[in-house]
């Protein structure tokens, strides 16, 4: 621990150091700078968000990459999608993934209401990176689907999803893409108002949600500026359409009552009944969440740098599968002193993170490098899983991660970054069902991102090396990984507004301490999961094809990829029991990946007083293993259509989500009904010209429609939600 200290506080002085040289010179006037609603006509430059909360259109181009610096167009970044404005207070949630899961090529785990991480391209845990202003949340989500992310998206400014090869720049994890929550924790950009404020308030009818948020941004003087938010969100059980659980659940249930029936157990057969029979909401699934944060930024000329500190608290229910005991070795019929069965007890989970965070941007002049870009985020994590109220599990999560990368000024046609980034996590798990041994990571990377060309042909390259060390004193036992990653792209650009491209990968990523040393019962999922300390490198071959832009009144954004696997790690249930429980294990084979996503948005009208046009989104994926069988969990084919019209103060949207039936399925998992989603929304803004206040009403699955992820645990027993009214306010002053 003392050596990742150490290495945390040479990060540090680093950017102390290097600020100090940059401000160091002789003293300049004090810049401001404007919000900006419109893409950088000079897209190698980082954009500030805007304040007012515009309903931005999407570049074609996808020029709008907070995070990406160095490159002008960045093709590696082949699928982007830039959620904000509008359509992010339209599909607010508390949890990330619920927010994004209308996006192409975007699902959600969706656990439980209080637990639902973002899966991108099939993609899930492991490979699919989750950051915060482009550094890791450092959270247990990664560990397993019931863990939430520890991320309020309810004070988010913006959400990226970013995919294919150059995510990698943020670290071999992210195979399948990442998400980056923008939020302004620490200040990005100094202004001339004396202070800024932003609110946000909704309800709901599915949960009976109540939600309020704010931040206030002040000048403090001397080129300070400071920052706190915070956030209140509480629901209450999921209202839910006709039974909780599936068909073929139901009919297991109702079987196993008519034989405890005949065996004399009318007591039990009645419980099976009422399980098989529960309808209307989902039990357990209520939710108490609430964050605060506060920072401070400094500003000098072209340079800034800042830190913050915040808490985020979450408290949610974890819903049961019906009929499913938790005797954990037991003998038939043993009780608690209350005289219920273990089992039966609900299970809760309570998280608490407190996170601190530096950011450092700082201008380095016209030599070779433009800016040093620094990042670092120390994280402190508890997370208790509760049966009824007595503690059960308690893991405790700490962790460091420290970036520095160096933008390149131009040279001729060349631009990129480099850079290098340290990850250490502490992870221990306490109590009876501690499933996973203690164990420690360190990761140390170099990563390098460059593009050729100014002419209508583009080269782009990435690669990066990783050493990543997973240790569990426990058992014993210490892996040592060394990895190298690397992409590259060719681009053409016909004119301004069309490009097309292809992308070719080689990827590898190191095992996790949860897949290496997991072992026991795992109340929360229900399942008892076994890891495999020999599990090597995970690695892949990709390819990856798009092209995106603008023709008369047309916007949009295709790609198609495929991803070959070498010993492809996965979790798959094994048919066995143990503990009265299913035996989940992780496996390791190879594994192809198959997809498609795309969207179009055509304008039928583009005037000054109406914009009328429609909104068309795509997706499939298709994973196979190299055993013929399917990969688990795997999100089925899903089409989307939209209507919307902005006539001067009013914004009107009517939508259709269809997702087909997903029948292809590993060995031991259920298969998914198709369903069918209507939706609608009118979003009123009282004063004209001027985003600063929003008033949003809307009614999401007007039908009443049963709705299952298949890329769900819980699918079986977690349903969607069923007609849900909503409401809600943002105000920005």
């Amino acid at each position: 621990m003392l050596y990742h200290h150490f290495t945390f506080k040479v990060a540090l002085l680093a950017a102390v150091s290097a600020a100090s040289m940059a401000f160091a010179g002789p003293a300049q006037a004090q810049e401001t700078e404007e919000p900006i609603s419109t893409p950088s006509e000079d897209a190698g430059d980082e954009e500030p968000l805007d304040d007012d909360f515009h309903n931005r259109r999407i570049d074609p181009l996808n020029r709008i990459v907070v995070t990406a610096a160095g490159l002008r167009q960045l093709d590696l970044l082949a699928g982007t999608t830039v959620v904000e404005g509008e359509e992010l207070q339209r599909n607010l949630d508390g949890q990330l993934g619920e927010v994004l899961a209308s996006q192409p090529g975007v699902s959600a785990s969706g656990f439980a209401p209080g637990a639902s991480r973002p899966i991108l391209r099939g993609f899930s845990g492991e490979r699919v990176k989750v950051l915060i202003d482009g550094i890791g949340a450092i959270d247990a989500s990664n560990t397993s689907d019931d863990h939430a992310v520890s991320i309020d998206p309810l004070t988010t400014e913006a959400i990226e999803v970013l995919r294919g090869p150059a995510v990698l720049l943020y670290g071999s994890q992210a195979i399948g893409g990442a998400v980056n929550v923008i939020d302004k924790r620490i200040p990005r950009r100094f202004t001339d108002e004396p202070f800024h404020v932003d609110f946000l308030a909704g309800t709901d009818s599915a949960t009976d949600l109540r939600e309020f948020g704010g931040s206030v941004d002040a000048i403090l003087g001397g080129g300070f500026i400071g920052h706190v938010d915070g956030s209140w969100r509480k629901t209450d059980d999921l209202e839910v359409p006709g039974f909780t659980v599936a068909p073929e659940l139901r009919a297991d249930l109702l079987a196993d009552a008519a034989e405890e029936q005949e065996e004399g157990n009318f007591e039990e057969a009645d419980e099976l009944r009422e399980a098989a029979d529960q309808r209307g909401f989902l039990p357990n699934s209520a939710t108490e969440t609430w964050s605060a944060n506060g920072g401070i930024a400094f500003f000098r000329g072209d340079s800034n740098m800042g830190v913050s500190f915040g808490v985020y608290d979450t408290m949610y229910g974890v819903p049961g599968r019906p009929g499913a005991g938790h005797h954990h070795g037991e003998e038939e019929g043993e009780e608690e002193e209350t005289g219920e069965e273990e089992g039966e007890e609900r299970v809760s989970i309570g998280l608490r993170q407190y996170r601190a965070d530096f950011r450092g941007d700082i201008a380095l002049g016209n030599g070779l490098f433009d800016r040093l870009k620094l990042r670092a985020g120390y994280s402190d994590y508890t997370h208790t899983e509760f049966e009824g109220d007595e503690v059960g599990t308690v893991f405790d999560v700490s962790g460091i991660e420290a970036r520095a990368e160096l933008v390149q000024n131009p040279f001729g046609a060349l631009r990129g970054s480099l850079g290098f980034q340290y990850y250490t996590r502490d992870f221990e798990a306490i109590g009876e069902e501690a499933f996973v041994a203690p164990n420690e990571t360190e990761q140390f990377a170099l990563f390098a991102l460059q593009e050729y060309g100014n002419g209508p042909i583009q080269l782009e390259g990435s690669v990066r090396y990783e050493n990543t060390s997973v240790d569990s004193m426990t058992l014993g036992i210490e892996r040592d990984f060394d990895t190298i990653s690397g992409a590259i792209g060719v681009a053409y650009e016909a004119d301004d507004a069309f490009r097309t491209g292809v992308n070719v990968s080689r990827v590898a990523r190191a095992p996790a301490g949860e897949e290496l040393f997991a072992n026991g019962p795992h109340i929360a999922t229900q399942a008892f999961e076994i890891g495999d300390p020999d599990l090597e490198s995970e690695k892949a071959w990709g390819v990856e094809l798009f092209a995106r832009g603008r023709r008369g009144d047309a916007e949009f954004s295709v790609a198609a990829f495929r991803n070959w696997f070498d010993d492809y790690i996965y979790l798959a249930q094994t048919g066995e029991e143990e503990d009265d429980l299913p035996v989940y294990a992780f496996l390791q084979q190879g594994a192809t990946y198959t997809g498609i996503e795309g969207q179009l948005i055509y304008d039928f009208v583009d005037t000054d007083d109406l914009r009328l046009g429609t909104d068309l989104r795509a997706e499939y994926v298709r994973a196979e293993l190299d055993d013929d069988t399917d990969v688990p969990r795997i999100p089925p084919l899903g089409l989307s259509a939209a209507l919307f019209a902005e006539m001067g103060q009013f914004d009107a949207r009517g939508e259709v989500e269809w997702y087909e039936d997903q029948t292809r399925v590993a060995p031991f998992e259920t298969t998914t009904d198709g369903y069918t989603f209507v939706n609608a929304s009118l979003a009123w803004r009282p004063f004209e010209d001027n985003d600063a206040i929003r008033l949003l009403v809307s009614v999401d699955n007007i039908f009443d429609v049963t709705g299952r992820r298949a890329t769900s645990f819980t699918k079986d027993f977690v349903p969607l939600a069923g007609r849900n009214f909503k409401a809600s306010i943002r105000a920005s002053f």
